[in-house]
């Protein structure tokens, strides 16, 4: 797709809707090294801290994008038309320790303009971050019965927030007029 620079601090749009009913794809590594892993995400936000503008994502020690993401300072958040979901809940359901996931999707990876994390040529929507801070959710800190039913294993996520570099998309539908 062709799309415009939208300067991080002009990134707006529906975010609660793109999260949980859109998804994005997440993806972590080297894109010139040929060594980066995706996976579909829909929870995290968007927002400033530090006075930065912010990604927060969350990623589970047993998903094989936590190596990745652990490893590189930086990360890719994409987002699809809707034609795209197939592919999304492929890369979700899949791990990249099994194989190249990427090659049984429709997607086709291309380099990130600030970071070392591919975006993809599909992406109607393509945000760039360098991770600023992480820290483990800890089941004590739970305010709200509601959360706790989401680990049924224990598997509690690792909550990574990254600084929004570039933003590229559809100027009417995600920068501020």
């Amino acid at each position: 797709m062709n799309l415009s620079t939208i300067d991080p601090k002009m990134f707006t749009g529906k975010f609660y809707e793109i999260w949980n009913s859109g998804w994005f794809l997440l993806t972590s590594g080297d894109y010139q090294a040929g060594r980066y892993n995706c996976m579909t995400v829909s929870w995290g936000s968007f927002g400033c801290l530090w006075n930065l503008p912010v990604a927060m994502v969350v990623v589970r020690p047993s998903r094989y994008t936590f190596e990745f993401i652990n490893r590189h300072d930086s990360f890719t958040l994409c987002a699809f038309p809707e034609k795209y979901r197939k592919d999304l809940t492929y890369l979700g359901t899949h791990s990249g320790r099994d194989g190249d996931k990427i090659a049984h999707s429709d997607l086709v990876p291309r380099a990130a303009r600030q970071v070392a994390a591919p975006v993809f040529e599909q992406a109607e929507l393509a945000i760039e971050c360098r991770r600023v801070y992480w820290q483990d959710l800890a089941p004590e800190h739970f305010q709200d019965a509601r959360i706790q039913p989401h680990y049924p294993q224990g598997d509690y996520h690792r909550m990574l927030v990254g600084e929004i570099l570039a933003v590229s998309g559809d100027m009417d539908k995600f920068a501020a007029q």
